[in-house]
């Protein structure tokens, strides 16, 4: 919307007419679409019928004040955001903090310069309109995500799943050249399939994911963790090894983002590992409460110019995954965000060509 055209719906409320005349002849000459009231009541009744663009609010009526009718629109379905600039003569400075306090974006004292008066409000119904577009444009982005995880996602998959038919056809058919074909076809849908998924997490932590705290067994999780990430260490020569004390160690987190949390490190670890080396996943309780979980690795290390970028999306360091493996530059931008989610921290210890070690630290269990 144009607002500097004069498209704009702004209510007038004021208990005088001959300041509900004023204002609306000034803004009225501009185009502006001017609706009067003469009190909150009345002022509310209209909002609710339909909501304008902006409010211009006087601060002193009889029966509801400005102030507490500027809370009941915020209150309104939809007028949270609603830009309510107030009119007043008094000047006093208390009166402006509790103005704005009680919602006001602007406040503008009488008798007031009429071209100060145009300027603010243009000012508010242009940042009304970019908030609006923003809003807009996420809610096309929810959108577009919508489709990548529901449609290509599930598309990505079958060829996936097809690519790895055909390879395995290839190779019993010992033609080298349609081999060659298979492997870049199903190289391909995997690294595709895999920038997808790290894709939409990392949207999702962007969001905010809706994190439930509660009690976890780190131990358990993370062990489960090495179990499940024990055949790609195979394939790959890789000794994957757990180490954890003997009685459970406790945290406070959410269940599916430290499940992400440790994938996305321990399947980095083993993805730029040579193989022959080792990756260690350890755990321990803290002295506080909590619990601390590392990662650790043989494989290149980082660089300083690595450390200074690696937890930047899309961020490409100078590893590289050693048997051809995915690599979205998102992982890393993950495991940070939902660390804080949860109120952990997130600590990486390395040196080039000695390997990494990553160490999350958990907050106590929630108390119940």
């Amino acid at each position: 919307m144009n607002y500097s055209a004069g498209a704009a719906r702004i209510l007038v409320v004021d208990d005088q007419e001959a300041n509900l005349q004023v204002v609306g002849s000034i803004l009225g000459e501009l185009g502006f679409e001017i609706t009067p009231a003469s009190s909150g009541e009345q002022a509310l009744r209209r909002i609710s019928a339909r909501v304008p663009d902006l409010v211009l609010l006087d601060l002193i009526m009889p029966g509801m004040n400005g102030l507490d009718t500027c809370r009941l629109i915020r209150a309104l379905p939809g007028c949270a955001e609603l830009p309510v600039i107030f009119l007043s003569a008094d000047d006093d400075k208390n009166s402006v903090v509790r103005a704005l306090e009680a919602g006001g974006v602007d406040y503008v004292t009488k008798p007031f310069n009429p071209s100060e008066l145009i300027t603010r409000v243009r000012t508010h119904l242009a940042l009304k309109a970019a908030r609006d577009r923003l809003q807009q444009l996420a809610e096309d982005k929810d959108e577009l995500l919508g489709i990548l995880a529901h449609d290509l996602k599930n598309h990505l998959g079958g060829m996936q799943m097809s690519a790895q038919l055909l390879n395995d056809r290839a190779i019993s058919l010992t033609d080298q050249r349609l081999e060659r074909m298979a492997a870049n076809i199903l190289n391909a849908t995997t690294q595709m399939s895999a920038f997808v998924h790290e894709f939409l997490a990392n949207s999702s932590a962007d969001r905010g994911w809706a994190l439930k705290p509660e009690a976890l067994c780190l131990s358990d999780i993370a062990h489960d963790c090495v179990e499940q990430y024990q055949e790609t260490a195979a394939r790959k020569e890789i000794t994957l090894i757990y180490a954890g004390p003997p009685l459970p160690v406790t945290i406070g987190g959410d269940r599916a983002a430290l499940d992400q949390v440790l994938g996305n490190l321990v399947s980095n670890a083993l993805k730029f590992s040579p193989s022959g080396k080792k990756v260690w996943v350890s755990v321990s309780a803290s002295a506080e409460g909590g619990g601390t979980c590392a990662i650790r690795d043989e494989g290149p290390g980082f660089t300083a110019e690595d450390r200074a970028a690696m937890f930047r999306r899309y961020s490409r360091l100078s590893a590289r995954p050693t048997a051809g493996e995915p690599s979205t530059g998102l992982g890393l931008s993950i495991v940070r965000k939902l660390m804080e989610g949860m109120h952990g921290t997130l600590v990486c210890e390395s040196e080039p060509n000695q390997g990494a070690q990553f160490i999350l630290t958990f907050p106590p269990a929630p108390a119940v």
